[in-house]
């Protein structure tokens, strides 16, 4: 069994393809599309995030604009939990805490409904990709400002020589693939 995982896991890392020099000169864009473009692979993504986060306590899952949402609904739906959105600041409807960070895109602002979370509710991020750990946290800020107790932050992919995980050191982070 865990040869027939470890091989299909090297198929999805190659479905992951890379884009130089997008959105900017000079950043490695991984795109992540054609994998969630094929049953297989996104059902794959799905049965690992599920595996490893059904028998933990989760109140809410948070999920990071925009990529993050494809993998927090699904698993937000799969374990019976709601899903919270963190956007870019002008996208969310009532009041919001905002926190600016520097992307390597550029400097950005992050927002989160101020009630989203109740205090003390257990709270997992989901996104896409770990790059620089900006963006994942200003996100993980933005949960225990409303309270919330960060439990994980969980990604499909981490480009480990940009070093994200150590900057939301002490926070716990999972990823499936690593660049």
């Amino acid at each position: 069994m865990t040869y027939v995982l470890s091989s299909s896991i090297e198929r999805l890392k190659e479905k992951i393809r890379n884009i130089p020099n997008f959105p900017r000169q000079g950043v490695q864009f991984k795109d992540i599309t054609p994998a969630i473009g094929e049953g297989q692979f996104f059902r794959l993504i799905m049965t690992i995030f599920i595996s490893r986060y059904q028998k933990k306590k989760i109140d809410k899952i948070a999920a990071i604009d925009a990529r993050g949402f494809i993998f927090a609904g699904a698993l937000a739906h799969s374990l019976g939990v709601g899903i919270i959105p963190i956007r870019k600041k002008g996208k969310l409807p009532y009041k919001t805490y905002e926190l600016p960070y520097k992307s390597e895109y550029g400097e950005e602002i992050l927002t989160i409904h101020q009630d989203a979370i109740t205090k003390g509710e257990s709270i997992l991020i989901i996104d896409d990709v770990l790059a620089t750990g900006n963006t994942a946290l200003t996100a993980a800020l933005l949960i225990e400002k409303c309270g919330g107790n960060l439990m994980e932050l969980g990604f499909l992919a981490e480009l480990c020589d940009l070093k994200g995980r150590e900057k939301l050191f002490p926070f716990p982070c999972y990823s499936i693939l690593q660049f």
